[in-house]
């Protein structure tokens, strides 16, 4: 699939399910213990760090920018599906939220504190993602923290023909090996630091993989 047939896919349907995504997605109070402890230790590494904005991209309505920002983080969101955008500002009119592609950021070299994709990444072809990778490294400050968190596997990928209340999508899901994952992020200069593996349990399709390190 090429970039621009990619992303058109994911816009519209995004665009499509977006009032019953925001309904059907728990905010992160009602995650997972170890998910909530991820998403608080990466609120803790990027205050500390305090180099610049830090943008949650991939933010659909807004939930976890929210999160972050009330564990103290400088938080804007990013999302490609305009009424995704519309919708977080519309719940938090008091943060930014911007419409962008994760392949073309809309940020300045190394203008960003920290970055985080939480299951952002997985409906990018394999072949693009050492591109959004890239586009991570250069928008980091020297040093600035990520954390990618999304669905693994063994590259395997799903395209459902409905999803969320029903509604059409046309978006493909890819699951890639963890190892894998991580290769991309070290060639795209992200030095991962830890990474956390949760095997498929209740309420889970398949294993989640979660990589945390900083920008080389």
């Amino acid at each position: 699939m090429t970039e621009s047939a990619h992303l058109a896919a994911v816009q519209e349907s995004y665009d499509t399910v977006a009032a019953a995504y925001a309904a059907h997605v728990k905010p992160p109070s009602e995650l997972d213990p170890l998910s909530r402890a991820m998403l608080s230790a990466f609120a803790e590494v990027v205050t500390a760090a305090d180099l610049g904005p830090v943008a949650d991209l991939g933010c659909g309505p807004g939930k976890v920018t929210a999160h972050l920002a009330a564990l103290g983080v400088p938080a804007l969101g990013l999302d490609l599906s305009p009424k995704m955008a519309e919708l977080a500002r519309r719940a938090f009119p008091e943060m930014r939220f911007v419409v962008g592609s994760m392949t073309a950021l809309p940020f300045g070299d190394g203008e960003l504190g920290g970055i985080l994709a939480h299951y952002s990444t997985h409906h990018t072809p394999p072949e693009l993602l050492p591109a959004v990778f890239a586009e991570f490294h250069r928008t980091l400050a020297p040093g600035g923290p990520f954390m990618v968190v999304g669905h693994a596997g063994n590259g395997e990928h799903t395209r459902p023909s409905h999803a969320y209340g029903g509604h059409p999508v046309s978006y493909t899901s890819y699951r890639l090996p963890p190892d894998r994952i991580a290769e991309l992020l070290g060639r795209a200069g992200l030095v991962v630091t830890a990474r956390l593996v949760q095997e498929p349990g209740e309420g889970m399709k398949g294993p989640v993989a979660g990589f945390t390190g900083t920008a080389g």
